[in-house]
This record gives C-alpha cells, structure tokens and sequence, in this order.
C-alpha cells in the first residue's frame, strides 16, 4: 500500500529544521548547511550531485533508504525556490539545475499558478495551488502505488502532520544547536496525533530516528 513518507529531514538538536533569515544565498537559513554533514559525505549524495564515491556506513543506509519506492515528491514552495508573491517570469526553475534529484513527478504547493516544468531526469514539477489534500491525491495518482515522499520545508511537513496524513518519517538529528529557525515540533502533540519512535541508530554526524503513525 502507498505510504506518505518524509525521509532524510535533518533536525537541530534543538528541534529546527532550517536556520533564520533565509534567502536565496542561505536557502537554509543562517547556520542551516551545517545540519547535513550526515548526508553530504554519503555515496547516495554524490551520486545525487553527479560525483563518485562516498561513505558506506550507516548514514549512507538511512540516505539510500530514503530513495527507495518513492513514485512522486510533494515540496513546499520555499523547498523550491526563494520567490515570493506572483510567479515574474518562468526563468526559476528551482535549486538544482536542469537534472533534479528527484527523477519523478514532483508537486510544489503554491498559491500561484504557473505550468508545469518538464526537466532532465524524469522530473516534472506541477504546481498545485488547492492545498495539501489536492497535492496528495494528485501525487498518489502519478506515484503509480509507490510511495509518495514530502521533501519539506517545516510548514509542509506540519502541515501533512496536522492532519495526520504523514505514515512514515526518517529524522536525523544533527549534533548542532541552531536557537531559532523553523521549529518542526512547536505546538504538535505527537502522541495524540498518534505517533510512536519505531527506531533509532546513532551515528558520530545523526541519531536516526524513524517515527510511524499508529495503525
């Protein structure tokens, strides 16, 4: 059955997702880049990025788990890109260049329309602005009964949590204190939204830990 999964989202240990003032020359906010360090020397990441190599251990198991079944991403619109308001043009066609890590369907929230993007690698990015149910059904249909995968930032994430929408979740909490950014927990009760720590592995960069809702 297709699950609503989030893989691979690193947390402070203070629980932020992403750092103050973000903009297009700290996409993760101020000190947000530090948070990856698990990810960035792993074999998945390099050959995300179009390079050889990379680590084998255990960051690299949870990074190729987080790949794995995935048939459609849902972003949300800073995941995207650092425009506000009204689409100006058609020129932003998000952070990666012409070959996007996602090889799929991909469906970016958004109040404003704008046309879908057809990129290199299989990625088309469709922007969906009837909110986050509208989204899901959209990326259940193009996943083709594979899961479905929310890339971030914070607010989508909550958002699917909120509405307990979210089956799965892979955190890796980063050995770093941000003190402000996007806070992913503040003013959800996880356990009366029906969430339980299944897992958790610690590594010298992360604690992986894997959170399912109840069935």
């Amino acid at each position: 059955m297709s699950k609503l999964r989030v893989n691979a989202f690193t947390l402070s240990l203070d629980g932020f997702g992403a750092g103050p003032h973000q903009s297009l020359n700290t996409p993760l906010g101020v000190g947000g880049e530090n948070l990856h360090k698990w990810m960035i020397k792993t074999r998945s990441f390099h050959q995300m990025i179009g390079k050889d190599g990379g680590t084998t251990d255990t960051d690299e198991a949870f990074a190729a788990r987080s790949f794995e079944n995935v048939g459609a991403w849902i972003l949300g619109r800073n995941m995207f890109g650092p425009i506000r308001g009204e689409w100006p043009d058609d020129s932003w066609k998000g952070w990666w260049g012409n070959n996007p890590p996602y090889h799929v369907p991909t469906f970016v929230l958004t109040h404003y329309k704008r046309d879908p993007i057809v990129m290199e690698g299989g990625t088309t990015f469709y922007f969906v602005t009837d909110g986050i149910h509208s989204a899901l059904e959209q990326a259940k249909a193009a996943a083709g009964g594979k899961d479905v995968r929310v890339g971030g930032g914070v607010s989508t994430v909550r958002q699917y949590l909120q509405e307990q929408l979210i089956d799965e979740m892979h955190l890796a909490i980063s050995p770093l204190l941000l003190g402000s950014g996007e806070h992913l927990f503040a003013g959800l009760d996880m356990l009366k939204l029906g969430y339980q720590c299944t897992e958790q592995v610690a590594t010298t960069d992360a604690t992986h830990v894997i959170i399912k809702r109840k069935s």
